[in-house]
């Protein structure tokens, strides 16, 4: 049965105007955000300060018509700070819960690797089962939730690694990179007298979002398409310079993107071309290089571009007959 993924392509083509007005140049990290949100993932945004990280979260919050909060992280930060904490009420008798900025639709963890390891891991259950744990009490995230998180990278002063079981549920790693001379000079003029963030307004309702989310489920993914996932995921941990290759959480999260960057183009089934334009967002924080590979300055990266050229790609039927 055919999917009508028109008001998802135009939902997305709404926000990725919406976005270029602030993040100039830098269509493929905006494509590449728009894709988690639309199948309920989150982004991590790595490089070097000054490129713009916080800025893209802080758009994509303003385009949006969601709560918003934004947690800045510290060494000092406990996890209380992020979920909230239970405070004894005089009056009542009773404790009550405050819950803290993560229990927002949008929530930017801004220099995520600058808390400790027990802060970051505040964040572990809220981003799988959307749902956090304070005192025994379980309480609901809102609908829609999405973590888009900055980190520096690790070898700057004061930050601490991710742990593995973090940087995995994150369905995709970008880097926003240092833009051209020409995009340089015109943030320049832009920003001269007010920063374009500032005008931003919401172009999509919650409503939109929610119905966008769930139309993406039904874009088809044939089977050959599923066991190219499937075996190039498989590759990662196969891989002689790979200590620890992507999970099945991996192969998931390819097949999502890969069913939200199929709607993005307007087309309600799964390409290979899709699969191997994601799979290095997807699957390189996921993959650990040994670390007699890492002395050679090899990089997860470059594992999985190697594995995109050696593995075969599927044909025949990729469209099920939905066109």
């Amino acid at each position: 049965m055919a999917v009508d993924i028109i008001p998802v392509q135009n939902l997305a083509n709404k926000l990725k105007t919406n976005l270029s007005k602030v993040i100039i140049g830098k269509d493929t990290s905006i494509a590449l955000t728009i894709v988690a949100f639309l199948c309920q993932g989150h982004v991590l945004i790595e490089d070097v300060p000054g490129v713009g990280k916080t800025m893209l979260a802080r758009s994509l919050a303003a385009s949006l018509g969601c709560s918003f909060k934004r947690i800045q992280f510290t060494p000092d930060m406990l996890p209380s700070d992020v979920t909230g904490v239970s405070i004894y009420n005089q009056n009542t008798r009773e404790f009550e819960f405050r819950p803290g900025p993560l229990m927002a639709q949008i929530v930017l963890a801004d220099e995520i690797n600058r808390a400790t390891p027990k802060t970051q891991s505040a964040l572990l259950e809220a981003m799988e089962e959307r749902q956090m744990t304070v005192d025994g009490i379980t309480h609901t995230l809102p609908v829609p939730f999405m973590v888009l998180a900055t980190q520096n990278p690790i070898e700057y002063e004061g930050t601490f690694p991710l742990p593995e079981a973090q940087l995995d549920r994150f369905l995709i790693r970008i880097d926003i990179g240092y833009t051209s001379l020409g995009n340089e000079i015109r943030i320049l003029e832009e920003q001269q007298l007010v920063h374009p963030i500032m005008e931003l307004m919401p172009v999509v309702s919650v409503d939109e979002i929610i119905n966008a989310q769930n139309t993406i489920k039904n874009i088809h993914v044939s089977e050959h398409v599923k066991q190219y996932i499937v075996q190039m995921v498989r590759e990662t941990r196969k891989h002689p310079d790979v200590f620890l290759g992507a999970s099945p959480r991996g192969s998931l999260g390819l097949f999502k993107a890969g069913q939200a960057l199929a709607a993005l183009d307007g087309r309600d089934f799964v390409l290979p071309d899709d699969i191997k334009m994601l799979a290095p967002y997807v699957l390189s924080h996921r993959v650990m290089v040994s670390p007699s590979a890492r002395l050679t300055d090899v990089s997860a990266s470059r594992i999985v571009r190697e594995i995109l050229e050696t593995l075969p790609v599927p044909a025949g039927d990729l469209d099920g007959g939905v066109m």
